[in-house]
């Protein structure tokens, strides 16, 4: 497949993710049978990649950029910067402890970013069999069905989903400061969930089977895909302060109408965006 233009035309996004979902399929029988698998690189405190993890990113992205002349940043093991023209961006495995333990909520995830704008998303679901796909003026499907656009809610309806974290971690967004304002949604949101996944927060919060998640993490291969598939379903998608989310972004709020934005209020009565504490 020739290149497109950095204009993503809707006809290019069809094609390349087309693409990437039979890329997607080819592995999916590899990623369920091997449910379960141990750590074989450790990267961090209880964090960890499987061998899963690394065959499967290699697999990925040397089809997609064999198939469509586009480069591709992994998770485990790097590539091009993903804020500059047309980059693929990939997780091999979305949840590796959810996966290693036999959780099934657990995926793989890949997006298209152009510029560090997210303009493709796919979130491959193997052991729910769900199969989520959205761009950019094409909407959202599952299982190759058509998904309804999101619905503006308020928060006080809405099941919300809230990143994974250690209290005692410090960085941009402390530990601390995250349980104010996960206290202060507690007695908000209609119910609260931490999935353990990025990807299945943001796959169901644009599916509407949630309405809305927080992310405190950067990392573009947990956002991109998610992020494309927020908004092909219709949904707002920023940052904690309410910027507009790109991949340079420290941090993600995604939601239907109406609930981003009392999101967005809570963190701000919370923090006041002053973070340190």
């Amino acid at each position: 497949m020739a290149s497109p233009s950095t204009s993503s035309p809707t006809s290019d996004l069809r094609d390349l993710a087309q693409t990437a979902g039979e890329v997607l399929e080819a592995v999916s029988p590899r990623f369920r049978a091997d449910r379960g698998a141990a750590g074989v690189v450790g990267k961090g405190d209880r964090d960890f990649a499987t061998q899963v993890d690394l065959d499967l990113e290699r697999f990925i992205c040397d089809e997609l950029t064999t198939r469509t002349g586009l480069p591709c940043h992994g998770e485990e093991f790097g590539g091009p910067p993903v804020d500059e023209g047309l980059v693929w961006v990939v997780d091999p495995v979305d949840g590796t402890f959810n996966y290693s333990t036999g959780s099934p909520m657990a995926g793989m995830l890949v997006g298209l970013c152009d510029d560090g704008a997210p303009v493709l998303g796919l979130t491959w679901l193997p052991l729910l069999d769900e199969r989520y796909v959205g761009f950019a003026d094409g909407g959202l499907t599952c299982n190759g069905q058509d998904l309804p656009t999101l619905a503006p809610m308020t928060l006080h309806q809405s099941v919300v989903a809230f990143g994974a974290f250690n209290e005692r971690a410090r960085g941009r967004y402390p530990g601390a400061r995250r349980i104010e304002v996960l206290a202060a949604l507690s007695g908000r949101a209609a119910r609260l969930r931490m999935s353990g996944s990025t990807g299945v927060d943001l796959a169901f919060t644009a599916a509407g089977t949630y309405n809305g998640a927080i992310t405190f993490g950067s990392h573009a291969w947990d956002n991109v895909g998610g992020a494309a598939l927020v908004r092909a379903a219709g949904g707002i998608v920023t940052d904690v302060a309410g910027e507009q989310w790109t991949v340079s972004s420290p941090s993600l709020v995604a939601a239907a109408p109406g609930v981003h934005g009392e999101l967005i209020e809570l963190i701000d009565s919370v923090t006041g965006q002053e973070w340190e504490i």
